[in-house]
Order: structure tokens, then C-alpha cells, then sequence
């Protein structure tokens, strides 16, 4: 089964991931196919599109399913390994984001350093947890919060930043047996105006349900792993 999200770490993988029309056969072998049956999907030349998967599979962007008969040829068939991709800091090298030289913590370059170093601690972690053949506790939580003004907002923080710091000197053992550190990241950002007005307006997304809309706000929802 294909991976929800791939991590992409290198610059050369990058590279060879972003041209569109590959980026086009990633979308089409979302189900599997052979090289002739994405040409014919295309309209592009069976070697131009041969060449491609074969370099896409070299980066483990896509995997080998199965042969299957053809007249008188066998035709490998293959499929994308991930749903979609995300390309990690880290394949930037020096260039990457890195949330230590940040120096204001309520910028918005800080959040979006700390994002981007979750997305590098992560996709590092469940590597090295597939290889070991282990899972990976993760937690994650996620809600909207409609502000009545600026001074609602300024309360929340405050009184977010005290609970959390709470909860830490009550949960932190230094020397507890077999204990392991765990980063929390706790970030907050405007929604994006079409998605508000959406929201307020009782408009549904495709693939979105009222649901959705309902678990917006108020308790947040919570995914642990």
C-alpha cells in the first residue's frame, strides 16, 4: 500500500522529482500501471516515458507491482509509493530553515522554522523506526478558534503558555529509567481567508462533510500513534 506522505531528504532526489511531467505520472500511478499504459494516458512516446519511471524508481518514487502478459511481451506494472510528497529542509543543506537563528519566537519565521524542523525530526524518526521494523509515538492536535478581538487572543496565549508549562514541570523526570524526550510544538496562524469565509458561510469543499465544519472549532481534535 502506498505511503500517505513521502518525505523527500535530498536535494538530488528534489531535483529529479520536480519536473511536471513526472510529477503527472506520479498523479496518474496513483493505481498502478505500466509505461505503455501512461503513455497512452499522456500521449507521450513509451520510451520518453520508460525513461522516466526508471529514474523515478531509482529515487523510490515508485515501486515495482507486478509483470503482467501482454501479447506476446511481459510489461512491468507500477505504482507512485506515497499519496503525496513533502520536500524537507534538509535537502536545502545550509540553505534550510533552522529555528536556532531565529531569534523572535512570535514571528512568523519562527513558526514556520519549528514546522520545518517537526518535518525533519519526523521523517528522520519513522525512517529509522521502518527500518528497526518499529512504530512511532507521535501525537498531534489540531482545532479553529474564532477570537472575538485581540485581547481574547492575548488572554489564550497566556493562559496556553501557563498550562502547558504546568503540565511540563508535573510530566518532566529528568532521570526516570527508560524515559525518552518528546518536543511539543504548540503554533498558532490566521485561517486563510477563503477557507473562513467558507467555514462561515456553511459551504462545503468537495470530499469535505458538515462534520468537518462542526470539529472546527471547540475541543480540539487529537491523533495519537
Amino acid at each position: 500500500m502506498a505511503a500517505a506522505v513521502q518525505v523527500i531528504q535530498s536535494a538530488d532526489s528534489a531535483e529529479k522529482l520536480l519536473k511536471p511531467e513526472r510529477l503527472k505520472m506520479l498523479q496518474l500511478l496513483h493505481e498502478p500501471d505500466s509505461a505503455s499504459g501512461v503513455a497512452r494516458r499522456m500521449k507521450l512516446p513509451r520510451q520518453t516515458v520508460n525513461y522516466h519511471l526508471r529514474e523515478l524508481e531509482k529515487e523510490g518514487f515508485v515501486e515495482f507491482i507486478e509483470q503482467r502478459a501482454k501479447g506476446n511481451c511481459l510489461e512491468r506494472v507500477v505504482r507512485a509509493t506515497a499519496r503525496s510528497y513533502v520536500i524537507s529542509p534538509t535537502a536545502l543543506g545550509s540553505m534550510g530553515v533552522d529555528a536556532t537563528t531565529v531569534r523572535d519566537r512570535f514571528s512568523a519565521a519562527y513558526l514556520v522554522s519549528a514546522a520545518s524542523r517537526a518535518i525533519r525530526d519526523v521523517s528522520t524518526l519513522r525512517q529509522r523506526a521502518d527500518e528497526s521494523g518499529k512504530s512511532l509515538a507521535t501525537l498531534t492536535a489540531e482545532t479553529e478558534i474564532r477570537f472575538a478581538n485581540a485581547e481574547a487572543r492575548r488572554e489564550f496565549t497566556e493562559e496556553l503558555v501557563n498550562t502547558v508549562a504546568r503540565l511540563a514541570m508535573k510530566y518532566h523526570e529528568e532521570s526516570a529509567p527508560g524515559g525518552r524526550r518528546f518536543r511539543i510544538l504548540l503554533g498558532g496562524y490566521p485561517v486563510l481567508k477563503n477557507e473562513s469565509t467558507e467555514a462561515a458561510s456553511g459551504g462545503a469543499s468537495p470530499g469535505s462533510d458538515e462534520r468537518d465544519h462542526s470539529e472546527r472549532a471547540g475541543a480540539p481534535s487529537v491523533c495519537f500513534d
